[in-house]
């Protein structure tokens, strides 16, 4: 009952997706753009309660509301944790009316042939088991593509359906996040061969099947209409991929029917030493602005 209420929200709502998924390797970068440096925290069970601390500040904000939030990305360390007395996900669900999805992927490999699949997931299983015994409506799992090499390429789209559909089974919906570097020389290129593999993998995925698909901001505006009308496609989402705010939903709004997943361009510009009122502002500023490019 509540995944299909889920899915109508995130297929029929008005809104983007807030990536708040930030971890082990990227959560003191993100921390210190927080103004949280590494002299706070001397563990990592302190640094994750520090972000924790960032992330529940800004979901228990006024503003972060389902008016103009149609989902967040958490880290399991988020999932397991509290906000406002309740698990993350209950709380987001139950009180915002924000649908939950957990990042589920274990980092990068080594780069060869020009991309970087995920890391073997282990116990993919027992964390999906235990998203389950929360409100969380899907997962989100992240590669990377340099350059246009049609094996890498392959290899990236291929792994990432290939657990796609294990988290299908498990009655959870797979955000497919297939990145492009923003700083590859031959972005297009990359994005023409990445297209034909996603197109490739949708059709053979069984009917009643569907994705999430998480893609960089393409060189050509409107150049992933394809696959926002696919019927095995419920939403394709923007990463904002190192663009700035401004830039990322400069670039969003020429893409009709993306919506936004952004993570630093979403939290750009907050800090642990603003007053509520003007955390509250700031978040309020970055909310509207991103709403807006995923309203076009």
């Amino acid at each position: 009952m509540e995944y299909q209420k889920q899915l109508q929200r995130i297929k029929a709502g008005s809104g983007f997706i807030a990536a708040l998924d930030q971890s082990g390797g990227s959560t003191p970068k993100a921390l210190e753009s927080y103004g949280v440096t590494s002299e706070d925290y001397d563990t990592d069970e302190a640094m994750f309660g520090q972000v924790h601390e960032m992330r529940s500040r800004i979901m228990t904000c006024d503003c972060f509301d389902s008016t103009r939030v149609l989902g967040a990305i958490l880290f399991e360390d988020t999932m397991e944790r509290e906000v406002e007395g309740k698990p993350t996900a209950n709380y987001l669900w139950e009180d915002k009316n924000i649908v939950p999805f957990l990042k589920v992927d274990k980092g990068l490999a080594e780069r060869m042939s020009g991309v970087q699949v995920m890391r073997p997931i282990t116990n993919l299983d027992l964390l999906l088991d235990k998203a389950k015994q929360y409100p969380v409506f899907g997962t989100k799992m992240r590669s990377v593509i340099y350059e246009p090499n049609v094996d890498g390429i392959e290899l990236v789209v291929q792994q990432q359906f290939d657990v796609a559909k294990q988290i299908i089974s498990k009655g959870l919906m797979p955000i497919v996040e297939p990145e492009v570097d923003i700083n590859s020389v031959d972005k297009h290129d990359c994005e023409l061969l990445l297209k034909t593999n996603l197109l490739h993998n949708l059709d053979r995925l069984a009917e009643d099947k569907q994705v999430i698909l998480k893609l960089t901001l393409p060189e050509q505006a409107g150049f992933y209409q394809e696959l926002i009308d696919h019927p095995k496609v419920l939403k394709v989402v923007a990463l904002s991929g190192g663009y700035s705010r401004s830039d990322a939903c400069d670039k969003l709004k020429q893409n009709p029917g993306m919506i936004a997943s952004f993570s630093r361009a979403f939290t750009q510009g907050l800090s642990k030493q603003q007053s509520d009122k003007e955390f509250a502002d700031t978040i309020n500023n970055s909310i509207a602005e991103i709403y807006e490019a995923s309203r076009v």
